[in-house]
């Protein structure tokens, strides 16, 4: 089993300057251990053992979790604050948001973290983002910045939670607010500017306001029942202000197009593309997935249009057994 790293004893937090039960708060949260076949979509760019956290937010025991943990996972094993492990199996997976959930297959001892609002969190307060193993997998941290956070894998959030100083085992914790609910789950390392345009490093945490909306599709259909948007499968960089293909994804809509790493994006359907939030967002307006594209590109001093049939990112995953 794969043991994370202990926080360093100055950054963990203390019992008795926190307004709430704070190793209860933590007994809720759960090491989450991931096998995922070689065959998968993901394996290569995610690996085939992923590890992280989960937290328990109802009372059959499901787990909320960063969803890049779990995609196309065979095997998931669930281990508690007693040491008491359980296996589990994918119940829902959501591209948009991130979030990932994960129904135990047996009874795991921990308490549910009730929901809290991550719209009530005001910059600088002080948070606890916490990892599986008490309070040696958490640390004291504050809301550095609220700003919108774009993933250069056809990712965007209109409002994410950053927060200071980073977690060293973030993926799937628990972002605890002053009062002890859950406001947020882990999900990068990121280096940004808050406020004041001061950098510092810290952790992209997922707002828990993305989930009730969204919480009763995930439970009765695995995913939000709505037609899936458009993906090109094109990992892309901001560089001097162009857009720049860095990767391409195999037998993916941008290379059976005939798109190329390097090429520089200036359009797509027209609409000119001044960073990433513009390009996914005129992406995800044009349509739902299997909608045709077309790009202006910049290739080797010419420019031209490539014609691209956009697929459903959902599709090319290895489903989960069902146990």
């Amino acid at each position: 089993m794969f043991e994370a790293p202990v926080i360093d004893p100055d950054l963990q937090p203390d019992p008795k300057t926190v307004a709430f039960d704070l190793n209860h708060a933590l007994s809720s949260v759960v090491s989450v251990q991931c096998k995922i076949p070689e065959n998968a979509f993901t394996a290569q760019s995610l690996g085939t053992e992923r590890a992280g956290h989960g937290v328990v937010i109802n009372e059959r025991g499901l787990i909320l979790t960063i969803g890049y943990l779990t995609v196309e996972a065979d095997t998931i094993w669930l281990i508690d604050h007693t040491g008491g492990a359980v296996a589990g199996h994918v119940a829902a997976y959501d591209q948009e948001t991130g979030f990932g959930l994960i129904q135990p297959l047996g009874k795991l001892n921990a308490p549910v973290m009730e929901l809290g609002s991550s719209s009530a969190l005001q910059i600088g307060d002080d948070v606890i983002l916490a990892g599986h193993g008490g309070k040696t997998g958490a640390i004291k941290a504050r809301l550095a910045a609220k700003q919108e956070f774009t993933g250069y894998w056809e990712y965007l959030l209109g409002e994410a939670l950053m927060t200071t100083p980073p977690h060293p085992f973030w993926g799937g914790s628990a972002l605890i607010s002053p009062t002890g609910k859950l406001v947020g789950i882990g999900s990068l390392f990121v280096q940004q500017n808050d406020e004041h345009g001061l950098p510092f490093d810290g952790n992209m945490v997922v707002p828990i306001d993305l989930l009730p909306p969204i919480l009763d599709d995930l439970l009765t259909y695995g995913r939000v029942n709505k037609k899936p948007r458009p993906w090109l499968g094109l990992l892309t960089a901001e560089v001097s202000d162009h857009l720049v293909i860095a990767s391409v994804v195999g037998n993916g809509p941008g290379q059976k197009a005939g798109l190329e790493i390097g090429d520089i994006l200036h359009s797509i359907d027209g609409r000119p593309l001044d960073d990433l939030a513009t390009f996914y967002r005129n992406l995800w307006s044009s349509g739902d997935a299997g909608v045709p594209v077309t790009l202006t590109i910049y290739r080797e001093d010419k420019i031209f249009e490539v014609a691209v049939r956009s697929g459903d990112r959902d599709s090319f995953l290895v489903k989960p057994k069902m146990h």
